[in-house]
């Protein structure tokens, strides 16, 4: 993996990184980084997922030259296939996954923020789907993603107009989770996705499942399947050992490992 994209662990906390001055643009090279490192995650599973970026802008967008350099529709459908690939296994990871946008936050950057469980905005973000300018719609799931926090017609207002947006209101639109304090926003993204690090992951995993199978059909779709997952739980320590804290100490003092 290249410096372009860090992959650092604290604990049951994973922090991907990414840091490729002075805009952070989407190339074929941080395509690849990104696959490695989300590879890894794969391989070894953390508790948690914090998604960052250095700089004064979480990402300018794609570098455009990577358009260019497709030579017909089979060539970019190829290309279109590896990209929406990063955001798709990121959701797929069976722990919380958190994105952290302290800045301007474009085309794949949004696409990957919507891509997981809960999205964090500094007060000074901002966000857009920009590819109308070159002719393009978005390829990473961006718009389909926006729909399902947002709605229809929120997420066709957004990519047609190409604007950007700022965090309070995509916070009201149901994009965003919270907006926080510019000042320290990098150390409060921390702690939030630590606090979910340290909670019952198999649990949070199970809770993706189930809301995986509302987005495919709805309230009986997910009824179909969640009794199943939730008895499932029995078989991890954490349940059997916050059951037993419970009934010994009271709520809120058990502690979790993951397992």
């Amino acid at each position: 993996m290249t410096q372009q994209v860090r992959l650092d662990r604290d604990g049951g906390l994973a922090v991907l990184t990414v840091d490729a001055p002075p805009l952070n643009l989407y190339t074929a090279s941080l395509q690849s980084s990104l696959a490695s490192a989300i590879g890894e995650l794969e391989a070894e599973p953390a508790r948690a997922l914090l998604i960052r970026a250095e700089g004064k802008i979480v990402s300018g967008g794609v570098d455009v030259s990577l358009f260019d350099a497709q030579g017909s529709p089979a060539e970019a459908k190829v290309l279109f296939d590896e990209m929406l690939a990063v955001p798709d296994r990121i959701a797929a990871l069976p722990f919380p996954t958190v994105f952290a946008a302290h800045g301007l936050c474009l085309t794949w950057a949004f696409e990957v923020a919507v891509a997981c469980d809960v999205i964090l905005a500094a007060e000074r973000a901002k966000f857009g789907l920009v590819e109308k300018v070159v002719g393009l719609t978005p390829t990473m799931g961006g718009t389909q993603r926006l729909a399902a926090r947002a709605g229809v017609g929120r997420a066709k207002e957004f990519v047609m107009t190409g604007d950007t947006y700022d965090a309070a209101t995509l916070e009201r639109w149901n994009v965003v989770n919270r907006v926080l304090p510019s000042e320290g926003f990098d150390d409060a993204a921390r702690a939030f996705a630590r606090r979910l690090a340290e909670g019952p992951t198999r649990a949070h995993a199970a809770t993706k499942r189930v809301l995986d199978h509302f987005s495919a059909g709805g309230v009986p779709e997910a009824n179909a399947h969640i009794t199943t997952i939730a008895a499932e739980l029995f078989e991890t320590e954490d349940l059997r050992n916050a059951v037993k804290s419970f009934l010994a100490d009271g709520p809120g003092k058990a502690t979790f490992s993951g397992r």
